[in-house]
C-alpha cells in the first residue's frame, strides 16, 4: 500500500537543468577552529561595482558624496572608478588627484581588463596620485572560457601573463606615484580551483613580489555558486598554495547570489583571507556585493575593533541612499530602521528589565536581552527600542511610559493599562508615544490633565486621609470599596526629552471582585492624590454600573 511517506513527492519546478557543485576535498582543513582576531583589511568598491549597479549611476555630487562619507568612516582603500567604462569614471578619478583629495594614508583603487592598450590607458588615469592599486583581470571560469572566449586553460593563462607583464612594466612609469599590483581571476567560484591556483601562481612568479611591494591577488565570488564552507575550503586551499605567500595580501570579492556573502566573507577570513573589497549595506550587480557594514559590525559585537568608524549609522545610511537612490531596507542588519526595535510584548519586559538592571554600567560588558550591541554606539537612543502595536506588553508600554512621559506605573496597574492599550491598537494599528499618553490620559487621569500646571478641580488629600476621602467619593456614588494600593511617586524623574515630572499617584480601589485603577497628576502629592482617588472612584463606577468586572 501506497503511503504519504513512501511516495516520491515533486514540485514540478525543472530541476533537471541544474547541477550540484563539485565538492573540493579538503580533510584537514583548519578554519573551523580558528576564531576572529582582528579586522581585515577593507577596500570600498562602492564607486565602481556598486555604481555601475544602478538604474542611475551617480552623478559627480553623489560620487563625491560617498566618497567624503568612506573617508569619515575610515576606509584606507577607496576604487574610485573604471577609467576606461565611461568618462564620468575617468572624470571623478582625476578629479580625486586633482583636487588633492586623496589623504596621506588613504590609497585609490582602479582597474583594467587585460585588453591591448588597456592597461596603459589605465595608468595614465591616475597620473599625479600618490598611490594607487591597479587591477587587473581576466575571466577563467569554465563557462566563460567556452562561450565567451573560447580559449584553452593554456590560452587563458597566456592571456593572464601578458596582463601582468604590462602591469609590472608600467608599475614604475609615473613618477611620485606608488603602483601596488592587484590580480584577479573573475569568477574564481565557477573556476576549478587547481586552474586557479595555476593562473595566479604564474601571474606570481612573474612579479616576484616583495612584502614592501603590497602586491595583492583577489580571489571574486563573482557568482556566488556553493555554501560558505565549501569556498571557505577552497580560500584555504588557495592560502596554503599561493606562490609568495608572505609577500602578498590575499583579498575577497563576494557577491551574494545565495543570500550568504556575509557568512561566506566571514569563514573565508578565518581560512587565510587578508583583505575584503564591497559596499556599503551590500549595493551591487544581481544580489548585491558583500554588505561592509555588517561586517564590520559583526566583529565589533564580538569585541574587535571593526577599524571602521561606525558611530554614525543611521547618517551614513541616508548619504547612501542619497548617493545611490536605492532604500536600505528597514531590516537591514545593524542598521534598518526596526533593528533595535520589539513590538513582541515578551521581548519588550526583557529589554526593560534589561536596560534597568544595567543602569548607567558604563563599565560592564553589554548584557541586554534582544539587543546585540548598545544601539547609542552606533548613533541611536533608547527611544525607539520599544514601540507599542497590538501584541505589545506590559512591559513595553511601562518603558515608554516611564522613559517618555515620567509615570513608573505599579505591576498590577501596568497589566490592566496592557489590556486597554490591546483592545486600543487593534483599530489603530501602531502607537505612538504621544498617542499612548493620551489614552492612558483618557482612561486613567479625572480631568484629562498629565501636566502639572492643569487646573486645581479636586480639593488636595493628605495621605493620611486617603481612605476617608475614598470613603466619601464612593458615597456620592452610592457605592462601597476599599484602598487596596496606594503609590505615590515624587518628582525626580526625568522623561526622554529631560523634563522633569511633577508627583504622580497611583490608587488601586476594590469593590468584591471589581478593581480599578486610577492615577493622578499634580504640583504636590496632595493634589496628586485627590486626582487619583477620584480617578479611580470613576473608573469603578463605569465597570459596576456596566457590569464589567475585572480581577
Amino acid at each position: 500500500m501506497e503511503t504519504s511517506t513512501s511516495r516520491q513527492r515533486t514540485s514540478g519546478m525543472p530541476v533537471h537543468k541544474y547541477r550540484r557543485y563539485e565538492k573540493f576535498p579538503l580533510p584537514d582543513r583548519q578554519w573551523p577552529d580558528r576564531m576572529p582576531e582582528r579586522a581585515p583589511l577593507w577596500a570600498s568598491v562602492d564607486l565602481r561595482d556598486g555604481n555601475q549597479a544602478l538604474i542611475d549611476p551617480m552623478d559627480m555630487d553623489r560620487r563625491w558624496a560617498m566618497y567624503r562619507l568612506l573617508l569619515r568612516m575610515g576606509f584606507k582603500e577607496i576604487e574610485v572608478g573604471f577609467p576606461l567604462s565611461s568618462q564620468a569614471d575617468r572624470d571623478f578619478t582625476r578629479a580625486v588627484i586633482e583636487e588633492d583629495a586623496i589623504p596621506d594614508d588613504v590609497t585609490i583603487q582602479v582597474m583594467s581588463p587585460i585588453r591591448d592598450g588597456m592597461i596603459e590607458e589605465t595608468v595614465r588615469s591616475v597620473r599625479g596620485a600618490p598611490r594607487v592599486i591597479l587591477q587587473i583581470y581576466n575571466p577563467t571560469s569554465t563557462a566563460q572560457r567556452r562561450v565567451v572566449f573560447g580559449m584553452s586553460r593554456e590560452q587563458v593563462k597566456q592571456l593572464a601573463l601578458v596582463g601582468a607583464e604590462r602591469a609590472l612594466k608600467l608599475r614604475d612609469s609615473l613618477p611620485g606615484t606608488e603602483i601596488h599590483l592587484q590580480y584577479g581571476t573573475e569568477s574564481f567560484t565557477q573556476t576549478e580551483p587547481e586552474f586557479a591556483l595555476e593562473v595566479c601562481n604564474a601571474v606570481l612568479d612573474l612579479w616576484r613580489p616583495e612584502p614592501s611591494e603590497q602586491c595583492r591577488i583577489v580571489l571574486p565570488s563573482t557568482v556566488e555558486c556553493y555554501p560558505p564552507h565549501e569556498f571557505a575550503d577552497r580560500i584555504e586551499w588557495m592560502h596554503r598554495n599561493l606562490a609568495h605567500r608572505e609577500a602578498i595580501i590575499l583579498s575577497l570579492h563576494q557577491h551574494n547570489d545565495r543570500g550568504s556573502g556575509i557568512a561566506s566573507a566571514e569563514l573565508a577570513l578565518l581560512a587565510g583571507a587578508d583583505r575584503v573589497e564591497g559596499t556599503l549595506f551590500g549595493n551591487g550587480e544581481r544580489a548585491g556585493n558583500v554588505d561592509l557594514i555588517t561586517l564590520a559590525m559583526n566583529l565589533y559585537s564580538q569585541g574587535i575593533d571593526p577599524q571602521l568608524d561606525l558611530s554614525f549609522l543611521d547618517e551614513a545610511r541616508q548619504i547612501v541612499e542619497y548617493c545611490n537612490r536605492l532604500p536600505v531596507p528597514p531590516r537591514q542588519p545593524w542598521a534598518g530602521d526596526f533593528v533595535y526595535t520589539s513590538f513582541a510584548g515578551s521581548h519588550q519586559d526583557a529589554i526593560s528589565k534589561g536596560l534597568t538592571e544595567r543602569g548607567t554600567g558604563e563599565g560592564l560588558c553589554w548584557d541586554v536581552p534582544y539587543l546585540p550591541v548598545d544601539p547609542r554606539d552606533v548613533g541611536r537612543d533608547y527611544q525607539a527600542l520599544i514601540r507599542i502595536n497590538q501584541q505589545s506588553g506590559k512591559g513595553g508600554i511601562a518603558y515608554l511610559m516611564k522613559q517618555e512621559h515620567g509615570y513608573v506605573l505599579p505591576r498590577r496597574l501596568q497589566i490592566e493599562l496592557a489590556a486597554v492599550v490591546q483592545t486600543r491598537s487593534e483599530a489603530a494599528g501602531e502607537v505612538t508615544p504621544e498617542r499612548l499618553l493620551h489614552w492612558f490620559a483618557d482612561e486613567y487621569l479625572a480631568d484629562g490633565a498629565h501636566g502639572t500646571d492643569g487646573p486645581n478641580t479636586v480639593e488636595p488629600v493628605p495621605a493620611q486621609q486617603a481612605e476617608s476621602a475614598l470613603a466619601a467619593l464612593l458615597a456620592d456614588r452610592r457605592l462601597r470599596g476599599t484602598l487596596r494600593e496606594l503609590v505615590v511617586q515624587p518628582p525626580d524623574i526625568a522623561t526622554a526629552d529631560g523634563a522633569e515630572t511633577g508627583w504622580k499617584v497611583y490608587v488601586e480601589v476594590a469593590d468584591g471582585a471589581t478593581v480599578r485603577w486610577g492615577v493622578g497628576a499634580g504640583v504636590t502629592k496632595d493634589e496628586g492624590l485627590g486626582r487619583a482617588l477620584r480617578s479611580a472612584v470613576r473608573r469603578l463606577a463605569a465597570a459596576t454600573y456596566t457590569g464589567s468586572e475585572e480581577s
